[in-house]
């Protein structure tokens, strides 16, 4: 007995360039574009090990937990690194960046979030990125959220290594991801002794045997079932407009704040400032004296699902996550959730305004 998903023929190294061509258009990008058999940590790590070592100095951007991260890689790579840390409710400045290279002008490395999805920010990065290119360091962009959102351009914002992945707002796989990589990063790597090679974690790899082989022999068996998932996706986002998709995200995550805002309850957006807030999800604060954790299991437990969360680690105690993106980027999922988080509201004694939530939000997706 057949199975449509089980009995597939091998997927070519022709199919599996096709989808890297299909992923350098949506970026923009003239840079090599190398699709990686993973979740979109291995493109990040994997970059980060393969241009960081003891000689880097590295001024990391920590808007969320995932800047958290990349500064514990780079200084289990030797490198030195530089925290440039704001609070999570804001997003950092062009000017702060520009800051750090006065202060420590042997910078050689920046890394830095675009859309952190888990604290709801996003980042200015055309203007941090004609900074970092004033000081010829190199530029290592996670855009794993932000990619269909907001407009993620490698080339014209002077990005060395973009990472991707297809989970959030392309609507996509979760075990797939990709990265751009220029000129410059390639040196950087073929220079640094410390770079994996022979290994998962390889991009070199990549470059050497898939790319400078003319892309003709896999390093190894695809995955396959998400790279047709992947290559599904792309023609999605080609069909509707890749305007179209982040135009729809960027509704969303209007009607979402106009609606909270509406709800009353003491329920805030987290994210201060409307320009600061990423499209691909908006992020809560739970009025004072209610933990966001028992406040989203209440708004989880009325009805159908939704793509409600609570912070991660210590912001589960305050923040709410309105993950509204890839297929969730629509009006019903905007109301739903506002409905949600009104009833949990007011089974705990809050007065809210459920009806002027959603009318505001209405005009807001308008």
């Amino acid at each position: 007995m057949t199975h449509p998903l089980l009995d597939l023929p091998p997927l070519s190294a022709e199919r599996f360039a096709s989808i890297e061509e299909r992923v350098a258009r949506l970026l923009g990008t003239k840079q090599d574009v190398v699709i990686m058999q993973g979740e979109a940590l291995l493109p990040l790590e994997g970059a980060i090990r393969g241009t960081a070592g003891p000689g880097t100095t590295a001024l990391n951007v920590v808007t969320g937990p995932y800047g958290q991260t990349f500064g514990d890689w780079l200084r289990d790579c030797g490198a030195t690194v530089h925290d440039l840390a704001v609070p999570f409710h804001t997003a950092v400045t062009a000017e702060q960046v520009r800051q750090a290279f006065v202060e420590h002008p042997e910078i050689d490395f920046v890394s830095l979030v675009h859309a952190e999805a888990a604290t709801g920010n996003t980042n200015p990065v055309a203007e941090i990125g004609e900074v970092v290119r004033e000081r010829g360091a190199l530029f290592y962009l996670d855009a794993v959220a932000s990619v269909a959102a907001e407009p993620v351009l490698p080339d014209a914002w002077g990005v060395d290594l973009c990472v991707i992945g297809a989970q959030k707002a392309m609507g996509g796989p979760a075990g797939v991801s990709a990265v751009s990589v220029s000129e410059r990063a390639w040196a950087r790597m073929a220079a640094n002794p410390r770079a994996p090679r022979r290994s998962y974690l390889s991009l070199l790899d990549w470059k050497e045997r898939w790319i400078d082989g003319g892309r003709t022999t896999l390093l190894h068996a695809p995955a396959q079932l998400e790279m047709l998932a992947l290559e599904a996706c792309l023609e999605r986002i080609e069909a509707d407009g890749l305007d179209a998709v982040m135009a729809r995200h960027a509704r969303a995550a209007a009607a979402t704040r106009a609606g909270a805002s509406a709800l009353g309850g003491g329920l805030e957006p987290y994210v201060h400032e409307a320009r600061e807030a990423a499209p691909v999800a908006t992020t809560l604060r739970a009025p004072s004296g209610v933990a966001a954790s028992d406040l989203v299991a209440r708004a989880l437990a009325a009805g159908p699902a939704l793509p409600l969360a609570a912070g991660g680690g210590a912001l589960a105690k305050e923040m709410i996550r309105v993950n509204h993106y890839g297929p969730d980027a629509t009006p019903d999922v905007v109301r739903g959730c506002l409905a949600a988080l009104g009833a949990a509201l007011a089974e705990q004694g809050r007065e809210v305004d459920v009806d002027g939530a959603l009318r505001a939000a209405e005009e807001a997706w308008r």
